[in-house]
């Protein structure tokens, strides 16, 4: 598990990478009010790409309360581009089913794209991050 401060150490290494964190960091502080306990973290952010397009995430439902949940987080339509323009990635409930391949986005996210093996991604638990607690109440 690892928190948001080494996220940023590892990845946003450039201007660029340090705006796509930023909005990572903006959605977190948003899910985290709602009750989100978990992101996953997924994409070209957490590799070794210079200008990564975006990040891919997926939260955690378990414990969110729905009257909290700002309702970017359930706009899939276009390219999820409400998503992408707030905090420039996408997000999408763990364990909703990607339908293109029959998987939770949780599972989807852990296996490699280009040879179907399994692959690690980074959790992140939003409950204690030390980023969020100075600019988050719970």
């Amino acid at each position: 598990m690892a928190d948001l401060s080494d996220v940023s150490a590892a990845f946003a290494t450039n201007p660029w990478r340090r705006e796509l964190h930023d909005g990572l960091v903006d959605a977190c502080g948003r899910l985290r009010r709602a009750g989100c306990p978990t992101v996953y973290l997924d994409g070209s952010f957490i590799s070794g790409k210079p200008k990564p397009g975006d990040f891919d995430a997926c939260w955690d439902p378990n414990g969110v309360d729905p009257a909290k949940l700002d309702g970017v987080f359930l706009r899939f339509e276009n390219g999820r581009a409400a998503q992408k323009a707030a905090f420039k990635g996408e997000f999408f409930p763990s364990s909703m089913l990607c339908s293109d391949v029959g998987a939770t986005f949780v599972e989807f996210f852990q296996q490699d794209r280009f040879t179907g093996k399994q692959k690690g991604i980074i959790a992140i638990s939003l409950t204690a991050d030390p980023l969020l607690s100075g600019k988050v109440q719970p």
